[in-house]
């Protein structure tokens, strides 16, 4: 899969012409009852979306909702045991997405607005498409870091005057920060990390708890934070600020994907469209995560994709080095 980076240019194509999509038998789908959605959404964006799908149809949507790597790890060991019980998946990474979709375990579907979602962030088979946008950049709490003492960089946060201020979450929990530390990794030598290990970083599970720790000022600094977070608490009136790298921002697509076999086919697709429709795209920007819909509109007083340097990803390669990443992270931090 070519580097997500290339979305900016997407980003600034003009939406193509309508395309012919896939038919949902919407009888079929509300006498089926309920459709059954694992999925690592934001906790209340995920029940907005339920609530809403439930309210507009009359499906009920029974949800599971985890870290992206623990909802994958659920799924897959359903489907080794060979009981198919997701209807929808919904997770944060594209590199197992692809991997599953080349062995047969989704169902091909181009949704209504499938012409509205960038080619980088779907397949162009239908097997899956990006629901939103993540956004991986660093947070601090404003009146515990001074302005003129915040980290640019990401290599910034391995100075010694941030020690035992900085908190971020584990690559075996939330498949984001898979991607982030293999990318990073990559890019700076385990090295960066290692240092990072020196300066006393917290670890915590997942985005959630980062954020938490950064707005009780426990650690007021997020040496990783997922942006949707920060814009959140920053409505609720808390003092946070994100910070853009410099040497690039992640954005990661968040697949959905239809299961082959799965107990509820075509309220599957009913869900799956709903959520590249209008009122769930639009909707994302309320919810400060940004749209996978190029028509869209982004996260009130976030800057635009364009705006922000992106890095690049190799998906293909961290899909085959996974393991090896979350082990060489915990022997550093064990």
């Amino acid at each position: 899969m070519r580097a997500m980076g290339l979305v900016l240019i997407l980003l600034a194509f003009s939406i193509p012409a309508r395309a012919a999509s896939d038919p949902v038998d919407m009888g079929v789908a509300k006498s089926e009852g309920s459709v059954r959605w694992y999925t690592s959404t934001p906790v209340a964006t995920a029940q907005k979306i339920a609530n809403l799908f439930e309210k507009e149809t009359g499906i009920k949507v029974e949800l599971f909702r985890s870290g992206g790597s623990a909802v994958l790890s659920r799924f897959m060991q359903e489907l080794k045991a060979g009981t198919v019980q997701a209807d929808v998946l919904t997770t944060s990474d594209p590199a197992a997405a692809t991997t599953l979709a080349k062995q047969g375990v989704f169902v091909a579907f181009k949704p209504a607005n499938f012409e509205k979602i960038p080619a980088e962030v779907k397949d162009e088979s239908g097997y899956w498409i990006a629901q939103r946008l993540n956004l991986l950049a660093i947070a601090v709490k404003g009146d515990a870091v001074k302005a003129a003492d915040r980290p640019k960089t990401w290599t910034d946060l391995t100075d010694p005057k941030y020690k035992s201020l900085e908190v971020m979450p584990d690559p075996s929990f939330t498949s984001l920060q898979l991607v982030a530390v293999g990318t990073l990794s990559k890019k700076y030598g385990w090295d960066f990390y290692e240092k990072l290990q020196r300066n006393d970083i917290m670890i915590v599970q997942g985005h959630q708890q980062v954020e938490d720790m950064v707005k009780r000022g426990e650690r007021p600094i997020a040496a990783e934070e997922l942006d949707s977070y920060a814009s959140d608490d920053r409505k609720a009136g808390h003092d946070i600020v994100t910070i853009y790298p410099t040497d690039g921002v992640f954005a990661i697509a968040s697949p959905t994907a239809i299961i082959k076999g799965s107990p509820h086919p075509n309220a599957a697709k009913a869900f799956a469209e709903f959520m590249i429709g209008d009122s769930v795209q639009n909707g994302f920007a309320h919810e400060g995560i940004y749209a996978a819909r190029i028509d869209a509109p982004p996260p009130s007083g976030s800057p635009a994709l364009q705006s922000l340097k992106l890095m690049a990803i190799d998906f293909a390669a961290l899909a085959g080095d996974e393991g090896t990443i979350k082990s060489r992270f915990n022997e550093i931090f064990q």
